[in-house]
Parts: structure tokens; C-alpha cells; sequence
């Protein structure tokens, strides 16, 4: 006889955990360490352990534990793929920027918006991580040579609904000079022009150091021109045009750059193509 108090189960307590499903931690898998909350995709996977690397390019290791990982929600354990003889399927190419790419697409006809950038270096660094994106889009990217001349351009430009013009600005941070133009610019429009922009003094700054093998952006004294004091610093020739050549050869994607650069420009793209 079992009292009636008693559980149904006297062993329930002691029963181990059902083992968690194996799944193979291949390239670009997402998936959750649990007990740091670390999500990303998988990048690596090597013995004992894999890499993970969320959505702002940043690297953790974990080690392949038994029911470490969520998937969808539902605890998992990753495991080393296991490789055969035959050629694994090919995965989707992606643009620099992180997008699909699309083989054989040509470019659209421009869109009568364009998108507007301070300098030529502006410019140049836009072209190399987006350029596929915004070809494939019409979109199209001038550079102003200086925001000082914003009003006179978007009054030009004369930007309506199916003419929208996004601008893209150097350390637009609260105070500064290109602050209050950005205010001019847009003011209490419509929403047809939108200015963005990062809070750097110039979009060298927008490269990570990491891709440049340097610990750090240089600190350059008030009253000295930024870019020959970087290059004064960091001990390199006192050339700005050699040295922009050298931060852009170490640009390849959008890992490559600062958070606050790729989300000022995937918000120009949205709203151009909207």
C-alpha cells in the first residue's frame, strides 16, 4: 500500500534531466549561451569549444558543454560537425555589408533620392561596405566637401516624397556646429529629409583600431589638425592621403566598422528607399 500523500514517483527527485538534442554548430547557426545570455552566430567551432560572434562583431568562446545553448527557445547541446568526403553545399554569399547577395543582379535605374555624405572619404568607405546594396537599390551617394553648405544644397535638391534625401554627418552630437545646421535642415518638415551621423570627428574614427592593428584612436591636442596628428601619433608618414589609403585597404565588411557608423547608414538606405 502507497499512502495517498506520498507522489505518484518516489524516485522523481533523483531522475536525471532528459539529454538535450545534438545539433552541429555550423557556420552562422545563432544560438544562446545560457548562462551568460551571449547570443550570436557561430563562427568557429573547434575542439571542445566554439566561437560565437553577436550582432555588433564582438567574439566569446564557450565550451561545448552538455545543454549550454538555446536554439529557437529550446535547450540544446552543440556538438563539432562532423565533415564528410563529399563537398559541403555551398552557403549564400553575402555583400560587405552583411546582406544577401544577389548573383547577376544589375543595377537599378538611380532613384531621383540620393543620399549625401560630408567628404570623399565618407564617400569612399560607403562605397566599399554598401556599394553592392545601394546599386541593387538605385540609391546613389554624393559628398557635400563640408556640412556648411547643407542648407544651400537640400534647398536645391528640393527634396518631396518621391525625392527623399538622407545626409549622413560628422559628429553630429548635441551643441556641436553640425547640430544646429542638421536642425536647419530638417526642422519641422515633412520627414522627407533625414540627417544622421555618428559622434566622431572625422570617419577615420568609424574603423575599429582592431582592423587597423592599433590599440586605440589616438587623442590629438585642440588646435591641431586632427588627421596629421593621428598620423604624428601613430608614427606613420605625415601623408593624410596615404594614410586614408591604409585605414581603407583594412576595411573588407561591416565587421570591420563601429556600431554607430552602420546603423546611421542602414537608417539613410530606409529611408531613401522607403
Amino acid at each position: 500500500m502507497r499512502p495517498r500523500h506520498y507522489s505518484a514517483d518516489l524516485t522523481a527527485p533523483w531522475k536525471k534531466s532528459a539529454p538535450a538534442p545534438e545539433v552541429p554548430a555550423e557556420p552562422d547557426l545563432v544560438v544562446e549561451e545560457v548562462s551568460t545570455g551571449f547570443c550570436g552566430a557561430v563562427i568557429r567551432c573547434e575542439a571542445g569549444t566554439v566561437t560565437l560572434e553577436d550582432r555588433f562583431g564582438k567574439h566569446r568562446v564557450f565550451p561545448l558543454a552538455p545543454r549550454g545553448f538555446l536554439l529557437e527557445g529550446k535547450v540544446v547541446t552543440l556538438v563539432r560537425p562532423v565533415r564528410s568526403s563529399s563537398p559541403a553545399p555551398s552557403r549564400p554569399a553575402r555583400t560587405a555589408s552583411g546582406s544577401l547577395a544577389v548573383p547577376g543582379a544589375r543595377a537599378r535605374v538611380a532613384r531621383a533620392g540620393r543620399i549625401y555624405v560630408e567628404g570623399r572619404h565618407d564617400a569612399e568607405l560607403v562605397e566599399k561596405v554598401w556599394g553592392d546594396d545601394l546599386r541593387i537599390e538605385g540609391v546613389v551617394v554624393e559628398y557635400l566637401e563640408g556640412v556648411d553648405d547643407l542648407p544651400a544644397v537640400v534647398a536645391d535638391f528640393a527634396p518631396g516624397p518621391d525625392a527623399r534625401l538622407g545626409v549622413l554627418v560628422d559628429h553630429l552630437v548635441p551643441g556641436s556646429k553640425e547640430s544646429r545646421i542638421a536642425a536647419r535642415v530638417t526642422g519641422d518638415g515633412d520627414g522627407d529629409v533625414l540627417v544622421v551621423g555618428h559622434p566622431y570627428v572625422d570617419v577615420w574614427q568609424a574603423v575599429k583600431p582592431s582592423s587597423l592593428g592599433i590599440p586605440a584612436w589616438p587623442a590629438v591636442p585642440r588646435g591641431e589638425d586632427w588627421k596629421t596628428g593621428v598620423c604624428r601619433a601613430l608614427g606613420w608618414p605625415l601623408d593624410t592621403g596615404a594614410a586614408w589609403q591604409r585605414i581603407l585597404g583594412s576595411v573588407h565588411s561591416y565587421k570591420d566598422l563601429e556600431p554607430a557608423l552602420l546603423g546611421a547608414v542602414e537608417r539613410l538606405i530606409d529611408h531613401v528607399t522607403a
